[in-house]
């Protein structure tokens, strides 16, 4: 399945002056298959090494980390030459071996012609929590999240569907009625699916959210087995309360993320190192608070203020148990206010933008995203249907004159005052 991040590592491939390359993020977001088809199709060979599994190959590493050494005995284990500019490397699950964390500073020092690449799924967890060396501006870093809604529709193979939806989101003219309708039922195909590519596949195999709900219930139990297995016992407790707190959290009208919903009495001194493991393990979303939209919007962030969503949509549809009736048939139902917001965020996020909330405690506007490309100021008010009002996004372009305004909703692709009108599946054209 085509993802976007493949032009990222062209350009890492083609750069003078390359380092070695770090893939992070959530466990089954794609991160060894993309590397190892973007291996497949860019270079002469592929040494794929997965450092969990291969204890053999990981022990290589805690005898000497001279890149010559290493490349001498990877050869010897794969029984093949390793040719700088033809061979890409790839150590998987590297968070599993420090010293083979280590070892890529001295590649990018003494043996920058080699091209290799590793992928972490808890890499951010095993740094903070073992006190890892990080090779601090010796590698680049890019970080994989689920398959965005634009990506969903490549693997569907409705490219000249998102050629209309592209143009009806820069002409500012609605789809057709009967495109539109049908831009809408995959767009709540994908509400269920989600981003993840195991879940994606399955779709596409089976045409059954039966079955793609029996994978993303293993994806879900990997991660409780995760916080057993990458925490201490008590922690563990901590960070699956947190998580399975998640629903709860965002079915509230104030969806401002309660320790107290996660436990009687709780506090921020008792879980916030837990939100930090579930971060670090790309489980979750994090979406700051600020009290004023002028750039640069980080500086205005409280950081003791936040909303927490589910990195994939999908997974919270399954976590919450909601029925797929309603999200299919459109019917009345609060939560689905929360699984809007939570899809926005995930395609925010995909795209590399920050996540942030405005709010004005004294008059009780709050707007649902406010994001930051470039020098660009981005107001975003998400709406889970059609009949819909935007006080606080008014609001906030008469405060703040955002250089973008934008509401979501399921209405057609228009124009309202000063804001643009955009159907829930025209996000992606946000990043064009």
């Amino acid at each position: 399945m085509k993802r976007k991040i493949e032009a990222e590592l062209m350009k890492w491939k083609n750069a003078a002056d390359r380092k070695p390359l770090i893939l992070n993020g959530a466990r089954q977001v794609g991160k060894t298959y993309i590397l190892r088809e973007f291996g497949k199709n860019n270079f002469q060979n592929v040494v794929y090494i997965n450092l969990e599994r291969n204890m053999s190959v990981a022990s290589y590493f805690n005898d000497n980390i001279s890149p010559k050494k290493i490349i001498r005995y990877l050869e010897a284990e794969v029984n093949e030459k390793i040719v700088p500019g033809e061979t890409l490397i790839i150590l998987d699950e590297i968070q599993s071996c420090e010293r083979a964390l280590t070892s890529l500073k001295y590649f990018e020092e003494e043996a920058s012609k080699y091209n290799i690449a590793a992928a972490g799924s808890l890499l951010g967890v095993a740094i903070n929590r073992e006190h890892f060396s990080f090779p601090v501006g010796k590698v680049k870093t890019l970080q994989l999240f689920p398959m965005d809604f634009e990506e969903f529709l490549w693997a569907k193979n409705e490219h000249l569907l998102i050629d209309e939806i592209v143009n009806g989101y820069k002409n500012v003219q609605p789809l057709p009625e009967g495109l539109h309708n049908k831009a809408i039922e995959l767009y709540q195909d994908y509400l269920i699916v989600g981003g993840m590519p195991a879940c994606i596949n399955k779709y596409l195999e089976t045409d059954s959210y039966i079955d793609v709900s029996i994978v993303q219930s293993e994806i879900l139990n990997n991660y409780l087995a995760d916080m057993a297995k990458y925490a201490s016992g008590a922690d563990s407790v901590k960070i699956r309360a947190c998580y399975n707190s998640i629903p709860v959290q965002l079915a509230k009208e104030n969806k401002k993320f309660q320790y107290k919903i996660v436990q009687k009495g709780g506090s921020s001194s008792l879980f916030s190192a837990s939100l930090d493991w579930l971060k670090r393990a790309g489980i979750i979303l994090e979406c700051q608070k600020i009290e004023q939209g002028t750039e640069p919007i980080a500086a205005y962030a409280d950081p003791s203020a936040f909303k927490i969503y589910m990195s994939d949509v999908g997974l919270l549809i399954n976590k919450s148990g909601m029925s797929y009736a309603t999200i299919l048939t459109g019917e009345s139902n609060s939560f689905m206010g929360a699984v809007t917001e939570n899809y926005i965020a995930q395609q925010l996020a995909s795209a590399g933008l920050p996540l942030y909330y405005w709010s004005k405690t004294n008059s009780q506007a709050e707007l649902d995203f406010v994001t930051q490309k470039s020098n660009h100021i981005i107001g975003i008010e998400v709406k889970k249907s059609k009949h819909v009002k935007s006080r606080s996004l008014t609001m906030f372009i008469n405060a703040y004159k955002p250089d973008v305004a934008i509401r979501f909703s399921e209405k057609n692709f228009g124009k309202y005052n000063d804001f643009r009108i955009v159907p829930h599946y025209g996000v992606f054209c946000l990043f064009k």
